[in-house]
């Protein structure tokens, strides 16, 4: 991917690849991902928005416009899971990634809650900064190891869920078309007319 945008630059825009083996608190010993994430309270002190692509995102179109959208004080904007016609990748609720029968989970949140999709995301970071976010996401990560990972399923989305809780900004699905390939209801105008697109 670094190569890809150093022979496509994409000016004025700044783009910044980055793996966990980038970050210089990785790389100063043996320290917990966790633990090292929790005294560097800022990874981008000087940003106010980032927009976050996963790897196997493609896009298609300039996400320029995405700086404009106004996100009413939420942190994360992304596309819903679980309004559309395709009942495997548009039907994700709550009740898919967390263990509603472990108390615990069932105390706190509401099975019938629409889920989000990870993979294309406008973080406005300024309001990350006035949340608890971070640490309400080592909390629940903490639990799930307490409770011998039995609060949801393995990945990275069921913690994200819980962590972003009430801080979403839903976005049209224009920009992030999901599960192209395997969406039964796909059509090639769709896909044409996404955004960005992930397999």
């Amino acid at each position: 991917m670094q190569a890809w945008f150093s022979l496509h630059p994409l000016t004025p825009a700044i783009i910044e690849v980055k793996s966990l083996h980038h970050f210089d608190w990785f790389t100063k010993g043996k320290v917990p991902v966790l633990e090292a994430m929790e005294k560097d309270q800022k990874l981008f002190p000087s940003l106010n928005k980032v927009v976050f692509l996963d790897d196997d995102i493609v896009v298609q179109t300039d996400l320029s416009p995405l700086w404009d959208i106004d996100m009413n004080g939420k942190v994360n904007g992304a596309v819903e899971t679980c309004r559309g016609d395709d009942k495997f990748v548009m039907s994700k609720r709550f009740k898919s990634y967390l263990n509603f029968s472990h108390p615990l989970i069932s105390r706190n949140f509401n099975p019938d809650e629409c889920a989000w999709a990870y993979g294309m995301n406008i973080f406005d970071l300024e309001a990350w900064r006035r949340t608890n976010i971070t640490r309400t996401y080592h909390y629940w990560v903490e639990q799930n190891l307490k409770s011998d990972l039995s609060l949801w399923q393995l990945g990275t989305l069921p913690p994200g869920l819980i962590a972003f809780y009430g801080h979403v900004h839903v976005i049209d699905p224009f920009w992030h078309m999901l599960g192209l390939g395997y969406q039964d209801n796909t059509t090639i105008a769709d896909a044409e007319s996404a955004v960005s697109f992930t397999f």
